[in-house]
C-alpha cells in the first residue's frame, strides 16, 4: 500500500471518533439490507459451544498463565463439539507449548455478542480469574447487526481500557473479511469487504490508543478462506472450521506471547520484505487492515509516545505459531465443565 492510499484509508477509519461516516448513507443502508438477508441465511445458533474452561498441560513446572477469552463466536468457537477444539483451548496448549508453563482458561465469549457486551463479559471473567492476558476477537456482529461503527469501536476501546487498568494484557484480532462468505454476493462483496476492512483499521487505532495490541484477521482469513473455502469454513459457510479457527490463532499465539514477555526472539527472524517499522496510529492500522496477520503494538519514537500525526504504533509481521493438534495426548486439560455462556 502507498503513502497515499494509506492516508485514505487511515482517514476514513478516523472519521467520526473510529466511524465510517465517509462510505456514505448509501452504502451504510445497502450493507444494512444485506446483513439482514446474510442472518436469515445462517439461520439462529443451533447450540452454545462447549467451554474451553479449565487447566491445561498440567504437567508443566511453573505457575500457571491465566488467559481470559472474550469477544462472539469466533473467539467462542461456534461449530465445535468438543472443547479442546475451540479457539480457548487451542490458544491455551499453542501457549503452553511456548512457555513451558501450564494455562488456565476462562472463556467469557459467546455466540452472537457485540461490541456492547464486551463490558459484561469482562465483569464475568474477572470474577472467576485475574487473568494475564485477554484475547478479543469482536467485530462480525456489530457489522451484520448494523452497528454504529463509531458506537462499536467506541465501546471495544473501553473494554481494553478497562482490562488495562486491572493490570492485563490485551490481544485484539480485528473484524474477519466478510466479503469471503458465499452468503453475500457481488457487488455488496466487495462493499462488505471495504467496510469491514475500514471497521478493522478503526478497532486498531482505538486498540492502540487504549493500550492493547492488534493482530488483523481479515486478510488472513479472507485470502485463505477464498483459496479453499471447504477445508477452513465450516458447515453453514460462515463461520470457520476447526482448521479455521487453527489459522486464527496461529496468527494471534506469537502476539500473545510477545504482550507476555514469553516470545523467544529466535523464532520470530526477520523478515526481508515485510521488516518492522514505527508508523503514526492510523497509517499502522491502514498497513494491518491490507496485509494478513499484521501486529500493532504501541511504542516510542525518540522517547516520544506521540510525533506530528497522533500515536506512535510499531508494524511487525510475525512469522505463525504452530497450534498443537486438538487431539494430542500430551496436551491434555484438566476441564471445570459447563456450558458456553
Amino acid at each position: 500500500m502507498n503513502l497515499r492510499s494509506s492516508g485514505r484509508l487511515a482517514t476514513a477509519a478516523l472519521y467520526g471518533g473510529g466511524g465510517l461516516g465517509v462510505l456514505g448513507g448509501v452504502f451504510y443502508g445497502l450493507v444494512k439490507i444485506q446483513a439482514k438477508l446474510v442472518r436469515s441465511a445462517i439461520g439462529p445458533a443451533e447450540s452454545a459451544p462447549p467451554a474451553p474452561d479449565g487447566s491445561y498441560c498440567t504437567d508443566l513446572p511453573g505457575e500457571p498463565i491465566s488467559l481470559l477469552m472474550l469477544g462472539d463466536s469466533a473467539a467462542a468457537g461456534y461449530g465445535m463439539t468438543a472443547a479442546q477444539e475451540t479457539p480457548g483451548a487451542l490458544m491455551a496448549r499453542g501457549l503452553a507449548q511456548l512457555t513451558n508453563r501450564p494455562v488456565h482458561v476462562i472463556s467469557r465469549a459467546f455466540v452472537g455478542a457485540r461490541s456492547a457486551d464486551l463490558d459484561a463479559q469482562i465483569v464475568a471473567g474477572i470474577d472467576a480469574v485475574s487473568p494475564d492476558v485477554a484475547v478479543i476477537v469482536i467485530g462480525t456482529n456489530d457489522v451484520t447487526h448494523s452497528v454504529r461503527p463509531a458506537d462499536a469501536v467506541r465501546m471495544l476501546g473501553a473494554a481494553v481500557r478497562r482490562l488495562r487498568r486491572s493490570g492485563c494484557e490485551v490481544v485484539v484480532g480485528t473484524c474477519p473479511d466478510l466479503g469471503t462468505i458465499d452468503h453475500i454476493a457481488p457487488p455488496l462483496r466487495q462493499l462488505a469487504r471495504l467496510y469491514c476492512r475500514r471497521m478493522a483499521a478503526a478497532q486498531t487505532i482505538t486498540t492502540i490508543e487504549a493500550g492493547g495490541r492488534s493482530v488483523s484477521l481479515g486478510q488472513l482469513l479472507g485470502h485463505k478462506f477464498a483459496a479453499a473455502p471447504t477445508e477452513l469454513f465450516g458447515a453453514d459457510r460462515f463461520h470457520p472450521s476447526l482448521a479455521g479457527y487453527a489459522s486464527m490463532v496461529a496468527a494471534m499465539l506469537p502476539t500473545v506471547a510477545v504482550a507476555l514477555n514469553v516470545w523467544d526472539p529466535d523464532d520470530d527472524p526477520p523478515d526481508d520484505l515485510l521488516g518492522e517499522f514505527a508508523l503514526p496510529v492510523s497509517f499502522a492500522a491502514a498497513e494491518a487492515a491490507d496485509v494478513a496477520g499484521t501486529e500493532v503494538s504501541p511504542t516510542r519514537v525518540q522517547g516520544r509516545e506521540r510525533g506530528p500525526r497522533g500515536r506512535w504504533a510499531q508494524v511487525r509481521h510475525r512469522r505463525r505459531a504452530n497450534v498443537p493438534d486438538p487431539a494430542d495426548p500430551d496436551l491434555s486439560a484438566t476441564h471445570l465443565g459447563g456450558a458456553g455462556i
